[in-house]
């Protein structure tokens, strides 16, 4: 009777979960105690936007303080493969770019939002044996870091509908090898998502 009962409670709580949310509620609390990597987004708005709206995608000139250098126009990148997913009239800048000149090219391309990114900040931590021959210091070996600074501007009106600011740090188990630009794709792509309303997937 004891074994029937466990079988019944087993197979009604399986029944809760797919193994897709099980495997994703694990990768979430994995990445929460610091094994995996981690990103946390703070919007100040939580605006929608349409899926057939035309998103022009800049990166701004800004290189982040610090001894990390991360690649021209990486954010820009990566949003773009994070938003041509989810929107399919996408664009991005060839370059970084000063705001008023991405706003421009927005205008000229027929966009109706200009996607205007940065990297605010990038700490590229020791991670490999390459770097540590150059850096050779026990205080920078560790988890690499970097916060993105985001603003979501309508081109028709120039009025700022979204900010955000994604924090991302790497994990114990993917340090090996990383730099700052690596955390960013995936929070991007979050991002991109939240912009229609749906969740994380």
């Amino acid at each position: 009777m004891r074994s029937l009962v466990l079988l019944l409670a087993s197979l009604t709580l399986s029944g809760c979960m797919t193994v897709s949310d099980m495997a994703e509620g694990t990768r979430y609390q994995m990445s929460d105690a610091g094994l995996l990597d981690h990103s946390d987004t703070r919007r100040t708005a939580s605006v929608r936007i349409q899926p057939d709206s035309f998103v022009f995608i800049a990166q701004g000139t800004f290189v982040p303080p610090g001894s990390a250098y991360p690649r021209p126009n990486v954010v820009a990148e990566e949003a773009f493969n994070g938003f041509v997913e989810y929107f399919p009239m996408v664009r991005r800048a060839r370059q970084p770019e000063g705001l008023e000149q991405a706003m421009a090219e927005a205008r000229a391309a027929g966009a109706h939002y200009l996607l205007y990114c940065r990297f605010a900040k990038a700490d590229d931590r020791i991670g490999n044996a390459d770097e540590w021959a150059d850096q050779e210091a026990l205080d920078r070996v560790g988890l690499d870091n970097g916060v993105i600074q985001i603003m979501l501007i309508e081109t028709s009106t120039q009025y700022l509908i979204d900010t955000a600011r994604i924090r991302s740090r790497g994990g114990l188990l993917t340090f090996h090898d990383n730099k700052p630009e690596d955390l960013v794709a995936r929070p991007l792509a979050q991002y991109a998502r939240s912009l229609l309303g749906m969740g994380d997937q």
